[in-house]
């Protein structure tokens, strides 16, 4: 996933803006797709990569604080970069609460808005991993045997081997067989057991 190159999403009903911002990103390396309003950008095919979008807040049609709100509830959050020319100090509050990445208010440097793309485009990378990585995590959870998980879950709770023992009324040496066969299973998909330890859907 790391190899694969991020995109920039640009959405600004202001074609010279669209095309300055483009030929910014692209003058950096970064790839970039462009769009006038929020519709056009809910209905394209977006690849399966890093990515953020810089989003002005006035459109035609859906505002960009409304696309906010659409992507959040769709479960489909990139992080945002809002860039306004009419920005106020309650437009950023809302946006900011809401989960944005930074708020810019135009003019604004070329510099400062790559920082935030960067920033951004690093976010972006870390939740995909963190959720590739609970995704696999889940998976080898519902692989194991029914004995198995609650052994599992009580060893990421911290419980030594007699205790888990005690909590599922079998033998110390029961315990450490189904703790081995959990570790070599971890091992083979190097899947270290403390990157589940916090996960909601393990009871």
């Amino acid at each position: 996933m790391s190899d694969v190159a991020p995109v920039v999403f640009v959405v600004d009903d202001d074609i010279s803006v669209r095309q300055a911002l483009q030929n910014l990103f692209r003058s950096v390396g970064l790839k970039v797709e462009a769009f006038s309003n929020a519709q056009e950008f809910l209905t394209c095919n977006r690849p399966d990569a890093p990515g953020c979008l810089v989003l002005d807040v006035r459109l035609p049609g859906p505002s960009g604080i409304d696309l906010q709100r659409q992507l959040t509830g769709s479960g489909k959050q990139l992080p945002i970069i809002f860039i306004t020319g009419h920005g106020d100090i309650r437009m950023s509050v809302l946006a900011m609460k809401a989960g944005a990445f930074e708020f810019l208010t135009k003019p604004f440097r070329d510099q400062e808005l790559l920082d935030a793309v960067q920033g951004a485009l690093e976010r972006d990378r870390g939740e995909r991993t963190s959720r590739s990585e609970a995704a696999l995590a889940r998976n080898r959870y519902e692989s194991l045997t029914s004995r198995e998980q609650e052994v599992f879950s009580l060893v990421v709770r911290g419980l030594l081997n007699k205790q888990v023992g005690g909590e599922l009324n079998i033998s110390e040496a029961t315990v450490k067989l189904h703790r081995g066969n959990l570790m070599q299973r971890c091992r083979r998909s190097r899947l270290p057991i403390s990157s589940v330890r916090q996960k909601s859907w393990i009871c």
